[in-house]
């Protein structure tokens, strides 16, 4: 056995012998059965838990907004010219259109299929959420004027990622107009930022478990089974929908783009299992930023696609609102042509575009789309409210699933993709090194000790910062 081979084995040896308990993701499973189970068995101890999952989501929402900014910048800035960064924008855009428009016809197919809601009304329901109720009908000049902040700092301290998308894509392309000698440093130091902040995020990132536990405790003990059985068949169908939209759809257009959907969940496996317990996207983004860039796709690509896909690529949401609208229309018996259904798509278009990637901000959206189209009962909101937080777990899930597959396929389209790598991590069973190096990010590691070594990783991320060095 030569040196290689024995340091190729050295390296795959420990990820065999990694105990179950340490996989982040498998803190995170637990977690979400516990609270399920503490909900169910406890229901007034379980609703003060609320807590811990409100403690974890504001402080990955923290690191998100300046991560977000500062992905995109660097995306943008390393791109070398604007025609390149253009490139894979207007790529992006075409991208995020379609599916979001292929996702809103689905969950209008579903609602018009499925008869959920029908007999409901007798239901009771508590009152409409003092957020949903005050939402109001969001015209295309105010979604406009939304997009543009009337203060730089404002746009992160309010959270929000619309606007902090449009200021990143205006630095990015400020900093493509000065000289490439003093770029080179801007581009360094936006490095360094962002390795303090993914240190930020790796250290929340050990509280996941604690905040599914307490997030899930609540939405069961709040809730009760009552709720739960008497609007089981939305939440069921609901479910059934995503995932047939995420076998079938996004199946198809990993397919198209020559890989295999299966393979690439398990891949992501970890985060996905992370945004189910948690309800919130946001909380994958930092170790999704990583993987991605890991799997073959380039760092600009990944910078730019996917912050920008949390935004505006919402497929779950899409469905979401689809489905609700069809649910509070059966509900009420109000008779939906199909002249309204399809005014009610472009209008969810629209409306759909920057719904909060936290828990819950879907659901003011939806509010403020029933309360626009002029038609449906605004009490219906609270039928549906009920049960939204476990819904939401499908919707953060599915939308967080559609922007990693986007930002592979716009890579691909781009021909900003290193097949190659792709191969070796969708494949680790041929690959013990590879292997080894993803279960750093099993472990909850998503920055190395040292990032500065100079031997380089095939898919152009050198060996350290790859993770190989377990």
């Amino acid at each position: 056995m030569n040196s290689h081979e024995a340091s190729r084995d050295a390296s795959a040896a420990p990820a065999a012998r990694r105990p179950w308990y340490r996989k982040l993701g498998m803190q995170v499973l637990a977690a979400l059965v516990l609270g399920i189970a503490a909900g169910l068995v406890f229901p007034k101890f379980g609703e003060p838990l609320k807590i811990f999952g409100d403690i974890f989501l504001a402080l990955i929402k923290a690191g998100v907004a300046p991560l977000v900014f500062l992905t995109i910048v660097h995306g943008i800035a390393s791109a070398g010219d604007v025609r390149s960064a253009g490139r894979v924008g207007w790529r992006s855009v075409v991208y995020f259109e379609a599916v979001s428009t292929l996702a809103l016809a689905v969950g209008l197919l579903a609602g018009n299929l499925i008869p959920a809601g029908q007999g409901m009304t007798a239901v009771a329901v508590g009152a409409v959420p003092a957020t949903a109720a005050k939402a109001a009908p969001q015209g295309f000049h105010d979604f406009v004027m939304h997009l543009v902040p009337d203060n730089f700092i404002g746009a992160f301290a309010k959270g929000e990622l619309l606007q902090v998308v449009v200021l990143a894509v205006m630095v990015g392309i400020g900093i493509l107009a000065i000289p490439e000698a003093r770029r080179v440093r801007i581009n360094a130091g936006l490095d360094l930022v962002s390795e303090v902040l993914f240190s930020f995020i790796n250290l929340v990132m050990k509280l996941a478990p604690l905040g599914t536990f307490g997030a899930v405790a609540f939405a069961v003990g709040s809730n009760g089974t009552a709720v739960l059985i008497a609007l089981a068949q939305l939440v069921l169908s609901f479910y059934a929908v995503i995932v047939l939209f995420i076998v079938v759809v996004m199946g198809l257009i990993a397919r198209l783009a020559g890989f295999s959907m299966w393979r690439f969940m398990r891949y992501i496996k970890d985060e996905i299992l992370i945004v189910l317990g948690t309800a919130s996207s946001e909380s994958a983004l930092p170790r999704l930023l990583i993987k991605l860039e890991r799997l073959g796709c380039a760092k600009q690509t990944v910078g730019l696609v996917l912050p920008t896909g949390y935004a505006f690529n919402l497929d779950g949401t899409s469905i979401f609102m689809a489905m609700g609208v069809m649910f509070i229309a059966h509900a009420y018996n109000v008779p939906i042509t199909f002249e309204h259904q399809l005014g009610i798509l472009l209008l969810m278009l629209l409306t759909s575009k920057g719904a909060a990637t936290v828990s819950g901000g879907s659901f003011v959206v939806f509010a403020a789309t029933v309360t626009s189209t002029g038609m449906l009962p605004v009490e219906g909101l609270a039928l549906i409210f009920g049960v939204y937080r476990f819904m939401s777990m499908a919707i953060a899930t599915c939308n967080t699933i559609g922007n990693s597959l986007a930002t592979v396929v716009v890579a691909r389209w781009s021909g900003t993709f290193d097949r190659q790598a792709a191969l070796r991590h969708l494949h680790p069973e041929r690959y013990p090194e590879t292997a080894c190096a993803d279960a750093r990010l099993d472990d909850g590691n998503l920055l190395p000790e040292d990032t500065n070594d100079a031997n380089p990783h095939p898919s152009g991320i050198p060996l350290k910062a790859a993770g190989t060095s377990h």
